[in-house]
């Protein structure tokens, strides 16, 4: 990927499905939605995926992580729709409620079948590439297998601490963590989140060892 065409930004949306219709949407946003969505000026990738869930890896997250209770914002979570620009500001030329306006029937009908849609707009501020950052094929969406986490500062810790942490431990850690294709730091432009970080891996599997233990 060209310098000058960098995927520092990035559009995220979380969503659930109900069981009824799910194969539908997934067919159509693979074949016709996300083909379309590419020829917008500016977009440089998309990606579909599938939130992976197991009962030990609920009870883990849950130890570590404290999720806001207030009633604005979404709880979708079981899939994520990525997209890629070199800015963030593409996302908004024009803006996801300017698209909304013009959707077409089909579009209104499948997009409605969404649960609890939650939508961020990032701008990427560091990147660490990782051991397996060669199995990313230029002008490709991240690795095979993504982490994202989006969150606000809780009021016990400060900006200054948070991303000296970042700084210091986090993103150089996961620089030399067995699996890691890259690591990226967000802050958004647009959406609840102030902060998020997108974490790239070459499988599952990895993931699950080195990551999420």
């Amino acid at each position: 990927m060209d310098k000058e065409e960098m995927d520092r930004g990035i559009w995220a949306t979380w969503y659930d499905l109900p069981e009824e219709g799910k194969e539908e949407y997934i067919t159509w946003l693979h074949d016709v939605h996300l083909p379309k969505a590419l020829l917008r000026p500016g977009y440089l990738w998309a990606a579909h995926v599938e939130n992976i869930w197991d009962e030990a890896r609920k009870e883990t997250l849950a130890k570590r992580l404290n999720h806001t209770d207030d009633p604005s914002v979404p709880t979708g979570n079981a899939y994520l729709v990525l997209y890629g620009a070199a800015s963030p500001y593409v996302f908004l030329k024009p803006r996801p409620a300017q698209l909304e306006a013009n959707w077409t029937a089909e579009e209104r009908d499948m997009f409605g079948k969404r649960i609890g849609v939650r939508s961020y707009i990032f701008l990427e501020t560091d990147r660490l590439d990782g051991p397996e950052v060669n199995i990313r094929p230029p002008n490709e969406a991240p690795g095979p297998v993504v982490q994202i986490g989006s969150f606000n500062l809780s009021k016990e810790l400060d900006e200054e601490t948070a991303m000296d942490m970042y700084a210091k431990i986090r993103l150089p850690y996961m620089a030399k963590m067995t699996g890691s294709v890259a690591t990226r730091k967000l802050v958004s432009v647009y959406g609840w989140a102030r902060h998020a970080a997108l974490y790239e891996f070459a499988s599952v599997d990895a993931l699950e060892k080195n990551f999420v233990g």
